[in-house]
């Protein structure tokens, strides 16, 4: 099990990448925890968040029995996509932070495909 100073180096560096690469684009930031998943369309050259959802949202919870598996994250995915569509964004970079792009990670960021967003 990596510890909190490890999580954090791979982060920042999956992050410094993403910098690189970006150019203007927002980035779709996913955090997940053991219970929830959350994810932001960020605009960090004005330091705004364009979009976001998460599981602790009362009309996601009002929906499904929990916030942790892969069905969960697909629809946190497609919510996150619609509004940010709304919002007049298109094309985002794909911030998974520290995660794998496996199971919760990689369901979310296919359905924000599915829902309009490219990258």
């Amino acid at each position: 099990m990596a510890d909190k100073a490890t999580t954090q180096k791979r982060a920042q560096r999956i992050r410094r990448q993403i910098k690189k690469v970006a150019g203007d684009r927002p980035r779709l930031s996913v955090h997940r925890t053991s219970k929830n998943i959350y994810a932001q369309v960020i605009d960090d050259a004005k330091g705004h968040t364009l979009a976001a959802a998460s599981t602790l949202e009362k009309d996601f919870k009002a929906g499904k029995k929990t916030g942790a598996d892969s069905a969960a994250a697909a629809a946190i995915g497609k919510l996150v996509a619609e509004r940010a569509v709304k919002a007049g964004v298109k094309e985002v970079v794909f911030d998974r932070g520290a995660y794998i792009y496996h199971g919760r990670v990689k369901a979310l960021a296919e359905a924000a495909r599915e829902g309009g967003l490219s990258f």
